[in-house]
Parts: C-alpha cells; structure tokens; sequence
C-alpha cells in the first residue's frame, strides 16, 4: 500500500468516525443546502504518484490577467463541499480566474485530509505535491494560464498542505494564502502532526526558513503570504499562524514585527512590506472564531460562500480578501459599504457613520500580535462562530488518549 499509518493505527477508527460525524454536523441557523457543484473533474493529468483526483472551474468569462488559484479542501471535506462553502466559484465567475481543485481519496487517507505530515506526500518531485504540480502543468497548458499568476490557498490540513506546495514549489507560485494551518517542516509523522496541532512547538524564525530554503533549489523571489487563524481555535491552535509567519519572515528577509496594522471588516490585519513598500505578507486574527474557514454570506461583491461545518459566518469573507491579496480581485464593490480597510489609528468608516478608531494595541520590538493576544480590539461575535466543530473532535481526542 502507498501509506503507512503507523501509529494512528489503534486510534485511528476512532478519530475517522469522529470525523465523519463532526462533517455531518449542522450548523445552528443555517441554511439546509443541496450540493450542486460547479466543478468538471480531469481524469488525466500525469502519473499521479499521490493518487489525487483532480477537479476545475473555469469561468464564464475569462480576464485577461489569465491567474489560476489553487483551492485545498480541509478534512471529511470534498473540493465541492469546499468550493460551495467558501465560495471560491462565486468569485472566479465574478473576477474571471480559473480554479483547480485536488481531492483527496479516503484510500490515501480515511478522513480525506492531505497528507501534509508525510515526507512521500510533502516534498518537491513525489507523492500528493507532485500530483498537484502536475494539476496545475495541466490547466497552464490547457487554459492559457499565465504561469507568473498561480496561486494556492487551502483550510486545515489543505493549509498545511498549501504551505507544502509553496516551499517545495515557490517557484510556481506567486503567492498562497494558509487558513487554519500549519507551517512548512512542522511534522514528519502523525504523532508530530498532533503534537503541532495542539501544542505547537516554538523554533526560531531561522529555523522555520531554513526548512524553506532546504525544500527546493529556489532562491527567490519568494511568493506572497496571507495567514488566516481563529483566534479560539482549538483544533490548530492559533499559535500555529505565528510560527508561519516567522517561518516567511525569515525567507523575505523581513523583520517580525509588522509593518502597519489595521482593523478590516472589524478584525486585526497585520501586513509586512518589502524594500519596495509592496505587501508581501500579512495576517489577520479572527477574533473569538473557532476552527475553520471565515465567510461573510451574501450577494455583495465582497461576500460569497455559504455556512458549514468549517465554513463559518462571522461577518468577514477570508476568500474575497485573499483574491484581493493575490490581485485577482480587479473590480471593487459597488456600495457604498466598500471603504471598509482602516488605520488603527485615525478614523474608520463603518457604512455611513464615522467612528473614532480603538486604541492601537501595545506592541513590544519583535512582537507579532496572534490570535491569542488580549491586546487586539474585540469584535462582537457572530452567532454563528459560537459552532465548534473543532471542539466535539477535542473532546474525543482526550477521551481517546490523544490530547492532554
């Protein structure tokens, strides 16, 4: 057999049934929602050693930016469950970028999760990154991608597996985007895995950057990085999204400490410039959300998606932003609701009323500010961020042996 469990093979049943029933989950108040996927599957794209299956969207009207974004799906999940849910079809039709969605099969994985944690499936030239590389050769040559605009974003275990594609592949892509993940180099087995999950570990910044730099012959430029993370995430642990950011901070050869901060659709964003004074990271913490992809549902140009287990309502769209980021989000909004970015200090629009800005939050030299810190202004919380699936599968970890 292509993988090996080890370990997880006492206590594995347990957590793929515990999964299996998280997926089945509802959440409070939301919508019951027939899956009708808008995405074609490609049964041909290479040797396909991490036995991946690939599925695309191609959009109605193609831009003439040509930009491909890669979309990871994160466990119990399939691509049309995540494509649906975070909307990420919604804004390809909407801004004219082509998605490319793998899926992971239940033989490679019983609980459908990437296999970030094992070195066949995480380094450059093998198993699952290979066959997302060779996805992504397909659609280049097939729809014209311009091959200087892929990008790849993913949730989870498709975060981790998203930090695996940039540094074993920085050359191919232009930026990512890391939702609830891990960084590169962080496991090497599923004992580790667990052990960075919930505990995560501190390195030095060299140390992530090093794992980086030793993942590919490539030596810059490097891609852009936006990192997303809940700031009660108990799942991953919001600890997870600053060791990431220390991990590209080092390979940007930038600072820790951010550049600027500001308050976006009412959560903190930290962002790090280059000597060019051009955005090449940033972060934003998700104030009292648990585990999971952050929407805001709706028709408006800056909100798509719709609530789902992992998939949570908070009033912020994690998936707009990040095309905004990668600049695959060329239009801006209609409404009058659309200045929505501000300075922590200063002023800030909300609608049509002009508030004073909170209080800029004390930073020490070096400090990044994660989701953990009491110092970032609270946001009111969404009914919806209250569902924790995250919190059921901890709580069979500990009855299980796995979690302290």
């Amino acid at each position: 057999m292509r993988k090996s469990f080890g370990e997880f093979a006492e206590q594995g049943r347990y957590w793929e049934k515990l999964l299996k029933t998280a997926g089945r989950l509802k959440v409070p108040g939301s919508p019951e929602r027939p899956l009708q996927s808008h995405l074609t599957e490609i049964r041909s794209f290479g040797s396909n050693p991490g036995a991946l299956r690939m599925f695309a969207h191609i959009p109605r009207q193609m831009s003439d930016q040509r930009a491909l974004v890669v979309v990871l799906h994160g466990c119990t999940q399939s691509a049309a469950d995540y494509d649906l849910g975070a909307g990420w079809s919604t804004l390809a039709d909407r801004f004219g970028f082509c998605l490319l969605f793998p899926e992971q099969q239940a033989a490679n994985n019983p609980n459908r999760c990437f296999n970030w944690f094992q070195p066949e499936d995480s380094s450059r030239g093998s198993g699952e990154a290979q066959s997302i590389r060779q996805m992504i050769d397909r659609m280049v040559s097939d729809h014209d991608i311009d091959p200087e605009r892929v990008f790849v974003t993913g949730l989870s275990a498709g975060g981790a597996m998203a930090s695996v594609m940039l540094a074993t592949y920085p050359d191919v892509f232009a930026g990512g985007a890391i939702i609830a993940g891990l960084p590169y180099g962080a496991a090497n087995n599923v004992q580790q895995a667990f052990q960075t999950m919930f505990q995560s570990p501190p390195r030095p910044s060299r140390a992530w950057g090093d794992l980086v730099r030793a993942a590919s012959p490539h030596r810059g430029p490097w891609p852009r990085i936006s990192v997303w993370h809940g700031g009660v995430d108990a799942t991953v642990i919001p600890s997870n999204a600053a060791e990431i950011i220390k991990q590209w901070t080092d390979v940007h050869g930038l600072p820790l400490k951010s550049s600027s901060k500001a308050i976006v659709d009412g959560y903190p964003r930290q962002v790090w410039l280059n000597a060019a004074g051009e955005e090449v990271i940033e972060s934003y913490t998700i104030t009292n959300m648990a585990h999971g992809t952050p929407l805001s549902t709706g028709d408006a140009d800056h909100e798509c998606g719709a609530a789902g287990p992992f998939l949570l309502e908070v009033g912020i769209s994690s998936s707009y932003h990040i095309a905004k980021f990668f600049g695959l989000a060329a239009s801006a909004p209609s409404h009058a609701a659309a200045q929505r970015e501000t300075r922590i200090t200063g002023e800030y629009v909300r609608g049509d009323r002009l508030k004073a800005a909170p209080p800029a939050p004390r930073v020490l030299e070096g400090e990044v500010l994660g989701p953990e810190s009491d110092d970032w202004p609270e946001r009111r919380q969404h009914p919806h961020s209250q569902f924790d699936v995250g919190a059921v599968i901890n709580n069979a970890l500990k009855a299980a042996g796995l979690m302290k």
